[in-house]
């Protein structure tokens, strides 16, 4: 019989089978199904099932069950197959586990309520749950519902696993437990160090936590808390107050067990006292012993004050925890003496030491300090002090104290060498150690030395004298003297100035007289001896010089009015900066007037009038004026650098201060532009300017106030290039569309020339007016490049060309065609070529039956014709081939046409019922159009049906056909005028009698 291949399989489900099975050669009509328990032949459940399912599910099983199965199938015409399988079902796990250690650290105890169903019996594993290591492997009888673990380790997790066994299957169930924890011992705390404690104890492997609580007694706060794993048995505590009780608690957990351990307590170690000193105190003979409070706490400071270097103790003072200084007083002056601070907490001490310190001395009295005529000496002296030796201070007042020591028992001190005219300060002090007492002062005057290098000298002034010195070597107090009349000697001015004055100016006195100074330095009620200097007056300067210009013929005069006072002669000085060559000349005391001729042309000249007294002279103001300038010539303009510039240059034909260049607009009187340059710069650059204008240059030379102007000249600037220039081709016509910008400035009009590109043919060339901003090329090749260039021209010159190359249009393939040669994957295309030129086509397929992209194909500019490939079967295309040249297309019409289709696959019969023949297929490829099906009469060939179905049709039922009949099938797959059949193929329909009840 036919094999139906029978498999069963329970999904994890313990109640239920699942029977599948492969549907038999040709199909079945139906199945019938029978469950029983194996061995017993007596059926439990029975079932059915249609055409075309292979599967069954059988539920409310027994689980842990064996059962057998028998599968019948209904084949065509009456016949049938049947096959059994044996199967069993899963059990069921056990309900109710528990697990429990009942205080216990080594036993654990196990019970569970049985599964329902049937089994072979119980497998139980125990797991350590740290270590992951079975500890104990059992199998047990499948009535037993307990048992028990002994021997395990204490404080420890572990994990039980009861599997429920029938045949080759179990159902497993699990659970967790901890057993209960030891206590650890020997609990130890001792200091480590001023911050930290260090802990120990032992038997910590009976607990999985250990969780040690350290407490501040002083505070009454929990400082720290920790947990820590199996096997540590030891832990210091960092970051502790210094000087501090603590208590440690210990308790050990394992699970949900917690068990109390012992405690104890330790004191941190105290910190020392930082920065200790030992200092004067305000009272006489006592000293205050300062520290800084360390981190942490104490229970007290002891405080040890020690005298000498010896140190030996000589007080004790016990103060608070929280005290940072002590003073002792009534202590011997001028003594050594130290201080020893102990910080004290519960057994432990901690000291610092400060250096040393001393008592204050006493000053010294009767200080005295006395030239005893000499002005180069003081004698400082006192009488004996108490103390170890004395300070001495001497220096001049405000400046900078020089310091010495004596030993004691010297009381008196000679200072050499000082310098005269000067106040000194004398101090002493008693020292003692490091202390000095307050200083006794006490000041004094040495004589002063008299003024050296005194001069007088009327500094080029008429009416005042100046007397300066320089001072005296060492120093004064001030100075004081007397002006006289040296002819009359009668005294004129009395003055004193303060010891930092070098010099004084007399003022209101009678010009070029002379005069006689006598001076003399003071210091305190001391004055040095004197000395004297004379000089003259200064002479007054003429007045009212001027210089003016006479022309024909060419010189300047000069004129002055006669100064006050005396004078013997007067001195003229001409000259030019622009000759080396000057004139002198002198003239007599009552002459105020002089012309000087044979001078240059539009040169500026300078006069200075000196007025000659004694042995002084003094010179007037300078007068100054111009010569006549001549006119330029060989003006000329051109172009400059820039459209907005134009060059300027001339010949200079005579002398002249500068030139003044005028610019005008040519059509205009109007002067828009006034520029000054200076003599010996013979051309200009003028920027700024309208390009392509014309304009007028007119240049005047000039001297001083004098004024003489040049030739006009005439001169263009370069006219500005067109802007933004295109040119694109005219849609309509085989032409190209030229457009410009107009610049700014102002032009004549424009010249253009158009070349076509690789041509040897010459330029076209057209003019445009000044206003125009396009026009159209007209007449040329469709598909070709051609070289536009523009020129704006004002007068002679023309701007910087502007060039841009346009394409015209391409013209269109013609006469395009799609066809099939006869294949399901091939399409062939051609066309006519197009006038003119192009750089490529583009051919472009277009699928329109499928969502497929475009094929596209770029071909040399020559090609007529291509070839598509490996197209989709039965499906509808669209070509369009373009001709391109830059980035202007034009393209043909467009065509369409089909591929051939693909026959069908797959193609079954079947008869459902007594009347009718089930018709299906498979689509290759992408399909068809549509499909036409025609069924024949095997035994008489003739055609009994067709039926013309839609491209996404793949089956059809023939309705009303004679059952228990023979018939063949053909099916055609169409696409467009293409179509392409199955083989014919054949099919019995069914009887009446042989349906399935």
């Amino acid at each position: 019989g036919t094999l139906l291949n029978l498999s069963v399989s329970d999904h994890g489900r313990s109640d239920s089978l699942l029977l599948s099975w492969d549907e038999p050669e040709g199909g079945a009509e139906g199945y019938l199904l029978a469950l029983s328990s194996l061995g017993s032949g007596t059926p439990l459940q029975n079932g059915s099932a249609g055409p075309n399912i292979t599967s069954f599910w059988f539920h409310g099983l027994t689980p842990g069950m064996r059962y057998e199965i028998e599968v019948t199938a209904t084949l065509a015409c009456m016949e049938t197959t049947s096959q059994t399988v044996t199967a069993q079902t899963s059990p069921s796990p056990v309900h109710n586990l528990s697990l429990s250690s009942g205080g216990s650290s080594a036993v654990l105890h196990a019970s569970w309520a049985h599964a329902r169903g049937q089994r072979d019996g119980y497998h139980l594993a125990l797991y350590h749950s740290d270590s992951q290591t079975l500890v104990r492997n059992a199998s047990v009888l499948p009535n037993a519902s307990t048992f028990l673990f002994d021997g395990l380790l204490a404080g420890s997790e572990y994990a039980l696993k009861v599997s429920t066994l029938a045949g080759s299957s179990q159902a497993s169930t699990s659970i967790h437990q901890w057993t209960a924890p030891s206590i650890p011992t020997q609990l130890r705390l001792s200091p480590g160090s001023s911050t930290s404690l260090v802990a120990s104890w032992a038997g910590a492997g009976g607990a999985a936590w250990l969780h040690l609580a350290l407490h501040n007694l002083l505070t009454q706060t929990v400082t720290t808390t920790l947990s820590a794993r199996r096997g540590l048995t030891s832990y210091t505590f960092q970051h502790l107050h210094p000087g501090t009780q603590y208590w440690l608690g210990l308790s050990a957990t394992a699970g949900p067990y917690t068990v109390g351990g012992p405690n104890a307590t330790a004191w941190t170690y105290p910190l020392s006292p930082d920065n200790v000193t030992l200092s004067s105190a305000e009272e006489q003979s006592s000293l205050q012993a300062c520290w800084s409070t360390p981190a942490g706490e104490r229970d007290f400071y002891l405080v040890t004050l020690q005298e000498g270097e010896d140190g030996a103790p000589t007080r004790n003072i016990s103060v608070g925890g929280d005290n940072s200084h002590v003073t002792f007083h009534g202590l011997s002056p001028g003594k050594q003496y130290s201080v020893q601070v102990t910080a004290v907490a519960g057994p432990y001490r901690a000291s610092a030491r400060s250096t040393a310190a001393w008592t204050q001395p006493l000053a010294p009295s009767g200080v005295s300090l006395s030239s005893q005529g000499s002005p180069y000496s003081l004698l400082a002296s006192w009488e004996e002090a108490v103390g170890e030796g004395y300070m001495l201070a001497f220096s001049p007042v405000e400046h900078p104290v020089k310091n010495s020591s004596l030993l004691r028992g010297v009381t008196n001190f000679t200072y050499e060498g000082l310098r005269p005219g000067t106040l000194y300060t004398f101090e002493v002090s008693t020292v003692a150690g490091p202390y000095t007492s307050t200083p006794r002062r006490i000041t004094n005057w040495t004589y002063p030395l008299p003024l050296e290098q005194l001069t007088l000298s009327n500094q080029g002034h008429s009416t005042s004298l100046q007397a300066s010195w320089r001072a005296a070597p060492t120093g004064s107090t001030g100075y004081t003297g007397t002006l006289w009349e040296t002819k009359s000697q009668e005294r004129v001015r009395n003055m004193t100035v303060g010891n930092n004055w070098t010099n004084v100016t007399f003022e209101d006195l009678v010009p070029g007289r002379q005069y006689t100074l006598e001076m003399a330095a003071m210091a305190g009620p001391y004055r040095s001896p004197v000395r004297s200097a004379t000089d003259w007056t200064y002479p007054l300067a003429p007045a009212g010089v001027t210089l003016t210009n006479t022309r024909r013929p060419l010189g300047l005069s000069a004129f002055w009015d006669k100064a006050a006072g005396d004078v013997d002669q007067f001195h003229l000085q001409l000259y030019s900066k622009s000759h080396p060559a000057q004139r002198n000349i002198s003239v007599g005391p009552d002459t105020h007037n002089f012309t000087f001729l044979g001078l240059s042309p539009g040169i500026q000249y300078f006069l200075k009038v000196t007025v000659l007294t004694g042995p002084y002279r003094s010179s007037s103001h300078f007068a100054t004026e111009w010569t006549y300038p001549l006119s330029l010539a060989n003006v000329s303009v051109q172009p400059g650098q820039g459209p907005q510039e134009l060059h300027v240059s001339w010949v200079e034909s005579g002398g002249g201060r500068d030139h003044l260049v005028q610019l005008s607009v040519a059509e205009s009187l109007s002067v828009i532009r006034n520029v000054s340059v200076p003599r010996g710069v013979t051309q200009l650059d003028l920027d700024g300017l309208v390009p392509g204008s014309r304009y007028r240059v007119e240049i005047i030379s000039q001297a001083g106030p004098h004024r003489i102007s040049s030739q006009t000249a005439i001169g263009y600037t370069v006219p500005l290039p067109p802007l933004s220039l295109s040119a694109s081709p005219v849609s309509t016509a085989w032409a190209l569309a030229v457009h410009w910008e107009t610049p700014p400035g102002q032009r004549d009009g424009y010249l253009l020339s158009m070349h076509e590109e690789g041509s040897s043919a010459p330029a076209r060339n057209l003019e445009a007016g000044k206003d125009s901003t396009n026009v159209t090329l007209a007449r040329l090749a469709p598909g070709t490049c051609y070289l536009v260039g523009i020129w704006a021209v004002a007068g002679p010159y023309r701007s910087l060309p502007q060039n841009v190359t346009g394409c015209t249009v391409p013209a269109a393939p013609t006469n395009l065609s799609l066809t099939n040669p006869g294949s399901s994957s091939e399409l062939y295309t051609c066309w006519n070529k197009p006038p003119g030129g192009r750089d490529h086509y583009r051919a472009i397929l277009y699928s329109l039956s499928t969502q497929s992209r475009d094929r596209v194909q770029t071909l040399s500019p020559d090609a007529q014709n291509t070839t598509w490939t490996h197209l989709e079967a039965g499906s509808r295309f669209a070509v369009q081939v373009i001709a391109v040249k830059g980035s202007f297309e034009a393209s043909s019409t467009n065509v369409t046409q089909w591929t051939h289709p693909l026959a069908p696959a797959n193609l079954t019969l079947g008869s459902p019922s007594a009347s009718t023949l089930q018709v299906s297929w498979a689509a290759r490829g992408r399909g068809a159009e549509g499909y036409v099906v025609d069924v024949y009469d095997t035994a008489s060939s003739s055609r009994v049906g067709r039926v013309v179905l839609g491209g996404d049709a793949r089956s059809h039922t023939f309705r009303n056909l004679s059952s228990g009949t023979r018939y063949g099938v053909t099916v055609r797959a169409t696409a467009g005028p293409f179509h392409t059949s199955t083989p014919n193929l054949t099919h019995c329909t069914r009887e009446y009698d042989a349906l399935l009840a």
